[in-house]
């Protein structure tokens, strides 16, 4: 019996246990990271702050956007990682500390010049 994805689990050897879970918990950090995200930007639009209109949608958009975009992205750095460790090899880097970043700072660039003008 086979394991899903089989891109990852039909590679290497098992791993060590911990780092799998590791692995895992990661996953699911930028999961509640991405739920956060969504929350944010769906509640800077919904709670008709006193803000620049279209300053406010540029910020909640990009919020929302980058709350559906994290899923996915995590699920392609969770299987990287997981291959990496079966295959023994070193561990790849993260597009998601980078991308989030900016997301991030431009929502709240965003947000400081609604509350500005």
């Amino acid at each position: 019996m086979s394991r899903f994805p089989r891109s990852v689990f039909d590679h290497g050897t098992e791993p060590d246990i911990r780092f799998t879970l590791a692995n895992e918990r990661t996953f699911l950090a930028w999961i509640r990271t991405a739920l956060a995200l969504l929350a944010g930007g769906v509640a800077l639009e919904v709670l008709g702050l006193d803000l620049v209109p279209h300053l406010r949608l540029a910020a909640s958009l990009t919020l929302v956007i980058s709350g559906a975009l994290t899923p996915g992205l995590a699920w392609v750095n969770w299987m990287r990682t997981e291959r990496a460790l079966r295959l023994e090899q070193p561990l790849p880097g993260s597009l998601l500390g980078p991308v989030l970043s900016v997301a991030v700072s431009v929502s709240a660039v965003l947000v400081l010049l609604a509350v500005l003008l």
